[in-house]
C-alpha cells in the first residue's frame, strides 16, 4: 500500500512453471495442435500441471508483491514466450496454454490478480477476427480484464500498423465489452540486433514507440471513442520536440484513450517520461518480477522497488502520487477497479484531506 492506499499494478507476466516448456516442445517438435492439459482451469495430476504446483509459484510471486508494496497487478502472458513466430495451427494451441496458465494463478490468489490474456494473432490474416473467439472465452470464462497485443507478433515487422483496418474488429469487440489493450513488445527477429545481449529488449522499445506514434496520429480513437490503450514502458521512447510540434499532431487529442505504465527504472527517464506524458495520462506497472531485479546502489533493493521511488519524486503532488497508484489504473481498468474494491473518490479525498 501507499498511505493506506491500495496500489495496483497494471504491468506483470506470469512466472513460468517447468510445464511450460513440455508442452511448447511437444507443439513444436510434433507440429500438431494439441488440447491445454489445464483448459477450463481443470485440475491435473501430471507432474507440473498439478494445482499445488501452480498454487506454489504463485505464492512465491505474491511475496515478491509483499516485499515491494504492492496489492494487486494485472498478469498477463510473458512477452519473450509469446512465440508469435510459431506455424499458426500451433500458435493457437500454445496462445490457449498460456492463457489456461494465467487463469490458474489468478484462481490460487483472486486477491492479488487479475488476468489479461494473450491473443492469437497472425501477421498476414487480413484482420483480426480471429482474435475475437480467444478473447470472449477470456474475459466469459475466466474474468479476464485487458488483453495483451503485440505490434509486431511474428519480429519480422510485418504486421500492419496500429492505426490500420487491421486492428478494427479487436478494437469494435474491446470497446464492446470495455477490455483495455495493453501494447507490449516481444521477439525482435532483425538481425542487426544480434550484437546485442537481451536484444528483445530492442524491440521493446522500437516497437512501441512506433505504436505511440502511429496511434497519436491515426483516427482509430474517433471510430472507437472508448477505446482504451496503454503502452508499457512509457510507450518506449520519449519525444524530443515540444508538445505543441506539429510533428506530434496536437491537435489529435488522445488523452482518453491512450496511456503509459510506469515502467522505467532510470529515475532521471522515469521523471522525465512523468512531464512528458502527463500524471493524468500515467498508470504504475513495474514488471515486478521481470527485468528489474539489478540493485540500487543508493538504495540497496532492486530496481523493481518502485512505490518510494515515485513516492520520493518531489515535483508529483500527493494527488499525483495517489493517481499513479491507485486512481488511474482503477479508472483505465475497470475489472482491476473492481477487484481492488477501488473508490477512486475516496483517494482523492484522503489526499486532499493530506493537504489541507
Amino acid at each position: 500500500m501507499y498511505n493506506g492506499t491500495k496500489v495496483l499494478d497494471v504491468h506483470s507476466h506470469i512466472r513460468w512453471h517447468r510445464a511450460a516448456p513440455t508442452f511448447m516442445n511437444s507443439l513444436m517438435s510434433s507440429m500438431t495442435a494439441m488440447p491445454s492439459p489445464i483448459a477450463g482451469g481443470k485440475s491435473s495430476t501430471t507432474p507440473g500441471y498439478t494445482d499445488e504446483e501452480f498454487a506454489g509459484a504463485a505464492e512465491r510471486h505474491a511475496k515478491y508483491l509483499d516485499e515491494r508494496n504492492i496489492d494487486i497487478q494485472i498478469l498477463g502472458p510473458h512477452p519473450v514466450e509469446v512465440n508469435g513466430w510459431m506455424e499458426p495451427h500451433i500458435f493457437l494451441s500454445w496462445t490457449r496454454y498460456v492463457n489456461d496458465a494465467i487463469f490458474k494463478i489468478c484462481q490460487a490468489r483472486p486477491d492479488r490478480w487479475v488476468g489479461a490474456c494473450q491473443l492469437p494473432q497472425y501477421a498476414h490474416m487480413p484482420d483480426t477476427s480471429n482474435c475475437i473467439e480467444e478473447l470472449e472465452r477470456c474475459v466469459k470464462e475466466y474474468g479476464f480484464v485487458a488483453t495483451y497485443v503485440t505490434p509486431d507478433v511474428s519480429g519480422r515487422r510485418d504486421t500492419p500498423g496500429m492505426h490500420e483496418p487491421y486492428w478494427y474488429p479487436l478494437y469494435e469487440k474491446c470497446q464492446e465489452l470495455d477490455i483495455p489493450i495493453i501494447v507490449h513488445g516481444t521477439d525482435g527477429l532483425d538481425p542487426r540486433y544480434r550484437v546485442m545481449n537481451q536484444n528483445y529488449q530492442l524491440a521493446f522499445a522500437t516497437e512501441q514507440f512506433l505504436t505511440t506514434q502511429f496511434l497519436r496520429w491515426g483516427d482509430q480513437f474517433q471510430r472507437f471513442p472508448e477505446l482504451k490503450v496503454m503502452v508499457c514502458h512509457m510507450g518506449g521512447g520519449l519525444d524530443r520536440f515540444i508538445k505543441e510540434s506539429n510533428l506530434l499532431n496536437p491537435s489529435n487529442d488522445t488523452t482518453k484513450n491512450l496511456f503509459f505504465d510506469s515502467c522505467a527504472y532510470d529515475v532521471d527517464y522515469l521523471t522525465a517520461a512523468i512531464k512528458q506524458r502527463g500524471v493524468n495520462q500515467v498508470c504504475f506497472g513495474v514488471e515486478a518480477p521481470g527485468s528489474g531485479g539489478t540493485v540500487r546502489p543508493e538504495t540497496g533493493k532492486t530496481s523493481d522497488d518502485m512505490v518510494p521511488i515515485i513516492s520520493g519524486l518531489d515535483f508529483l503532488s500527493e494527488q499525483d502520487k495517489l493517481d499513479i497508484f491507485h486512481n488511474n489504473p482503477a479508472r483505465v481498468f475497470p475489472g482491476l477497479a473492481k477487484a481492488a474494491g477501488s473508490n477512486a473518490h475516496e483517494s482523492r479525498v484522503l489526499a486532499n484531506a493530506s493537504a489541507s
